[in-house]
């Protein structure tokens, strides 16, 4: 399953749960986020503490010096965040809730005045995500909680890093630091495909940079686990057009229900046939079956690598200069929503013929 690590903390907009209201979600997040605040330690400070654990301190290092290398580098901002250090002891920051319709793979969508419509709700409390999944799915919609270790404010705070992020190794560990600070060069209202894909190649192509400069030997395995994670997501982007096709036709409930179990039937068949034939036995996505299937649990996929192809276009046209390929992403992004979609689609195939 691909990660996630972009959480919208939407702390303004309206927002209706039938059991909580607006009042209780922006409580929850205000002080969330204000926990997270409070939290912060400059990076400087832990590294000069002798107390700080020697793990830690070589973690922090690392962000610190490819923190300062990225601004000049990949042209990312220079500000406040990944400045500093947060423990929140959890191994989660938030939990994200993602819901659909019974027939439908389209999301229960919640709009923001900052950060648009985006397709989840971030809750600071597992327990209370879990609430409101149960009220959604009162009302008859397929649910899902994901637990995220990362997310971005966009700008409007100075984001730490956190100690759910310390467990990666150093490829994931930058390239989630890159992907996050691109949120804060260039985020689209409305369009989370655009954000998450255009964060995940200046994420990739950001680490790709960093390992020329400095090399890092843990970017083959992290090479590795991303073809991977495309063969799954292909895998679970196929189950899905079939559950859209299946949503199409004329038939009750009982019987749609039936057939919506089959097409999940084949998906998990279709993972045993990858996992024991081509990937050897290598059982990283296992995990992915052991909750009930529905429709929410294959929302997250295919928004950060369907469209990478089409920013590697866009990078490869601009010379590979990351001012220039800022500007044509914006300009890009200042498109009308269809005119933008058309756009991407076309640098995709590009990108993707270009790649074969």
């Amino acid at each position: 399953m691909p990660r996630l690590p972009l959480v919208i903390l939407a702390l303004s907009g309206s927002l209706l749960l039938s059991a909580c209201g607006t009042v209780c979600y922006y409580t929850q997040a205000v002080g969330g986020e204000v926990a997270v605040l409070r939290a912060r330690e400059p990076i400087a400070q832990v590294l000069r503490d002798p107390a700080t654990d020697p793990q830690l301190r070589q973690r922090l290092t690392l962000v610190r010096d490819a923190r300062n290398w990225a601004v000049k580098a990949l042209d990312l901002p220079d500000n406040g965040s990944y400045r500093s250090y947060a423990d929140v002891g959890r191994p989660y920051v938030v939990w994200n809730v993602f819901a659909t319709p019974e027939f439908s793979t389209e999301p229960v969508e919640h709009c923001f005045p900052i950060a648009g419509c985006v397709g989840y709700q971030g809750w600071y409390s597992k327990q209370a995500a879990e609430r409101s999944a149960q009220q959604l799915a009162a009302r008859g919609d397929d649910t899902h909680v994901s637990g995220v270790p990362a997310y971005s404010t966009l700008g409007w705070f100075d984001d730490p890093v956190l100690n759910t992020m310390m467990h990666w190794d150093d490829a994931t560990l930058l390239s989630t630091l890159f992907h996050e600070l691109a949120h804060q060069k260039l985020y689209i209202k409305h369009d989370t495909r655009f954000n998450e894909s255009f964060a995940e190649f200046v994420g990739m192509q950001g680490l790709r940079d960093y390992e020329k400069a400095h090399g890092l030997p843990q970017s083959q395995v992290l090479a590795e686990r991303q073809v991977r994670s495309r063969q799954f997501t292909k895998l679970v982007l196929a189950a899905r057009d079939r559950l859209v096709a299946l949503y199409r036709e004329p038939l009750t409930a009982d019987v749609m229900r039936e057939r919506k179990a089959a097409v999940f039937a084949q998906l998990r068949t279709d993972y045993q046939a990858l996992r024991d034939g081509p990937w050897h036995g290598y059982a990283g996505y296992d995990h992915f079956f052991d909750q009930p299937m529905n429709n929410a649990r294959l929302l997250p996929f295919g928004l950060y690598d369907d469209d990478l192809p089409a920013f590697a276009a866009l990078f490869t046209q601009n010379g590979g200069d990351w001012p220039r390929f800022y500007a044509a992403a914006r300009r890009l992004g200042k498109r009308p929503a269809a005119q933008r979609r058309a756009e991407i689609e076309r640098l995709r195939q590009a990108g993707a013929a270009d790649a074969s």
